[in-house]
């Protein structure tokens, strides 16, 4: 591909290049629309669970709009973090970092039915479990060697995995939709596979800035169509713009502050998946995007990251932080490794939180139009999944492992009601699905016995193509 209006292959693979500003703009703001609904809906879910009302005239609506805020604000300052670094904070990568939604089992049972009063143990927990996600990284070099491309591939292909379902869901015409008429209609589907096709031919029938920006024209294309069908009025747009505050600044402890075993030990364990993810997108960035494996100060630094951003964001009501998997995929796409685009990305992020103005007007982006472009990006995901996975040596050791662990995590997440007996804090851990994943393919990992030999790989490569076969 010739992207010389850009750069040459060697600086798109630097992550200290900084392309010229009318190129690295549009980039940036592409790296915040392939994540922003997927940012703001955690805040969406727990507000819903914790009983607000939605319509603009409940009076919980503006504890909901300041919590979407704060996820747009947040965000962008602990991908700030990354990108720029402070000290040893930060990977110093074009790492977007993003309200998780690995927390949302987590979060959910502390608010529900219990309004603003169950904020107060949540970002407590949110605050600690931070502050514990943080301490990680001083380990989480010298314990990498438990985290070879077989479990970081695992569980980034099962973080692809479970994210497809919901670009689905969004492209069908949104999660909260499920159940109405319209859901899954053609028009809805068609201003989804308008930003699909608009973005494929712009990946791989062009050259240059059109290439690279597929996905954002793509999701501008599905805009357009929006408007010209009625999915999305003039009068929407305008009502959203008017209804949103001019400036807003965070506010600390603006919901107080609670000490809450279940949160802290829910935010602590499920910081522990976080860093895994952390070290998988580390990896999947390094070698899609600059072809090396990554350092061990860089994965230091993102996973300090992770955390104080969590641990800042709870302070002021935001939601954990993670890396975001989605835009490893687009970096995958891109070709681009500039960090500084991604820290225009934050600029943009951060100016959304503390102006809702600007963040409404994005937000009048319908969910179909962005689920076309997220089915790309998470289906992106799986990909850079498998390409990590694909550097594992498949003797029957390893294919025990991974047959083990994906089908414990994905088959508990797929049918949580085989664990309804449990307590409910073990039993909201092991549906994640990551987590037991996780933690069976890393202690597996730890305590089988290496492979017998070239033999053992022969064998079991056979017999696996024999019985696919027969399958």
């Amino acid at each position: 591909m010739n992207m010389d209006s850009i750069g040459s292959a060697e600086q798109l693979r630097d992550p200290n290049y900084k392309p010229p500003l009318v190129k690295a703009v549009p980039l940036g703001i592409q790296h915040v629309l392939a994540m922003f609904v997927s940012n703001v809906t955690p805040a969406i879910i727990v507000a819903g669970a914790a009983g607000f009302g939605f319509g603009s005239n409940s009076p919980d609506f503006p504890e909901l709009l300041y919590m979407i805020q704060m996820s747009m604000l947040f965000a962008g300052i602990a991908t700030l973090f990354q990108s720029i670094g402070v000290g040893p904070v930060g990977a110093r990568l074009p790492i977007v970092q993003g309200t998780s939604f690995a927390f949302i089992p987590i979060m959910i049972p502390l608010v529900a039915g219990k309004g603003v009063d169950g904020l107060a143990a949540l970002f407590g927990g949110v605050l600690i479990g931070g502050l514990f996600h943080a301490a990680l990284g001083t380990v989480i070099g010298k314990i990498r060697f438990a985290l070879p491309p077989l479990v970081t591939g695992l569980v980034v292909t099962m973080i692809g995995l479970a994210l497809v379902k919901v670009g689905i869901q969004y492209a069908a015409g949104g999660v909260p939709a499920i159940g109405t008429p319209d859901y899954g209609s053609l028009h809805n589907w068609a201003a989804a596979l308008v930003v699909i096709f608009v973005t494929l031919g712009l990946k791989f029938y062009t050259h240059g800035m059109l290439s690279v920006s597929a996905v954002l024209i793509g999701i501008l294309a599905g805009y357009v169509f929006a408007l010209a069908t009625g999915m999305l009025s003039f009068g929407a747009i305008s009502g959203s713009w008017n209804n949103a505050a001019a400036f807003a600044l965070p506010q600390p402890f603006k919901y107080g502050f609670e000490f809450s075993a279940a949160a802290i030990i829910g935010f602590c364990l499920m910081a522990f998946v976080s860093a895994v993810e952390t070290v998988g997108d580390v990896s999947g960035i390094t070698r899609g995007g600059a072809g090396r494996e990554a350092t061990e100060q860089e994965i230091t630094g993102a996973t300090y990251a992770d955390g104080v951003g969590s641990a800042i964001a709870g302070i002021f009501g935001g939601m954990p932080n993670t890396s975001f998997s989605q835009n490893v995929g687009l970096i995958a796409m891109t070709g681009v490794m500039s960090r500084h685009v991604v820290t225009i990305g934050a600029l943009f992020l951060i100016l959304c939180g503390l102006v809702p103005k600007v963040g409404a007007v994005i937000r009048t982006v319908p969910i179909e139009v962005l689920g076309g472009g997220v089915i790309v990006m998470f289906g992106m995901v799986v990909a850079a999944g498998v390409s990590m996975l694909s550097d594992v040596d498949w003797n029957k050791r390893n294919m025990v492992i991974f047959a083990i662990a994906l089908s414990v995590g994905l088959g508990l997440q797929l049918e949580p009601g085989a664990v309804q007996h449990l307590p409910d804090t073990p039993r909201i851990l092991v549906t994640s699905g990551l987590l037991p994943a996780a933690l069976i393919a890393i202690v597996l990992n730890l305590i089988l016995p290496n492979p017998l030999g070239p033999e053992a790989t022969e064998e079991i490569s056979g017999g696996m193509a024999h019985t696919d076969t027969n399958t």
